[in-house]
């Protein structure tokens, strides 16, 4: 399955860095570490030559940051329909039990590219590949999350909320993805849309609703007192 950054990719090209791809994550399941990884290795599932890889690729690591720039540049034109969501529209996807917009498609990305990106997100993999994907989700959220937000919220109180939710939703992805995407997308989807809007006392019936704009100016005010 080609990136959607290689729709208009010469053919052969695609197929030949598919294979290298696929390639890769068969080598990191079978060395069990990705920095045991080697060119011929590769080479060798893939069933090429290794002056085939060195006409696509410098070496591994160009290959895995190929791989990763190609998958956050889609993951980020995907999540734009997520970003874009409002906020009655999300709640109304919850209350009928739907995925929220852009979700069902952005965990078919995942899915249909499992057999690469999963072993570089897993934990022989590539740890700095889900730290990017963090940091870019936290800049197009926060983005996002602004518009038309209580002032009262912002500041160090939002900035750790935007790092919460997208480091909650990254855990939840990660651990479907080492688990092996058994759940269907379309129940993880409707599961991440619903678990952003449980609160730990819900699983309890002992709900606790928490003043947010107050306790964000009082942290604010708390912050300028105490800051060196």
């Amino acid at each position: 399955m080609p990136t959607i950054s290689q729709t208009n990719a010469d053919p052969r090209c695609v197929r030949t860095r598919e294979r290298l791809r696929d390639a890769l994550g068969q080598a990191v399941a079978q060395e069990g570490d990705l920095s045991r990884v080697t060119v011929t290795c590769v080479a060798d599932i893939a069933g090429l030559t290794r002056r085939t890889f060195y006409s696509h690729y410098k070496d591994i690591q160009d290959l895995v940051t190929s791989i990763e720039d190609e998958a956050l540049s889609d993951i980020q034109n995907l999540t734009w329909t997520i970003c874009e969501t409002h906020l009655e529209d999300v709640f109304s996807a919850c209350d009928n039990l739907e995925p929220v917009p852009g979700a069902v498609e952005l965990l078919t990305y995942f899915k249909e590219r499992g057999s690469y990106l999963a072993p570089l997100l897993g934990p022989s993999g590539d740890p700095r590949f889900m730290e990017r994907l963090k940091a870019q989700l936290h800049t197009s959220f926060s983005a996002r999350a602004l518009s038309g937000i209580d002032e009262r919220a912002l500041g160090t109180f939002f900035d750790y909320y935007i790092t919460f939710a997208v480091s909650a939703e990254c855990g939840v992805l990660e651990r479907w993805i080492i688990g092996g995407m058994s759940e269907p997308v379309e129940a993880m989807a409707r599961l991440m849309t619903l678990l952003m809007f449980v609160r730990p006392g819900d699983l309890y019936n002992n709900s606790y609703d928490l003043n947010i704009p107050l306790y964000g100016l009082t942290l604010m005010t708390f912050l300028e007192e105490h800051r060196d």
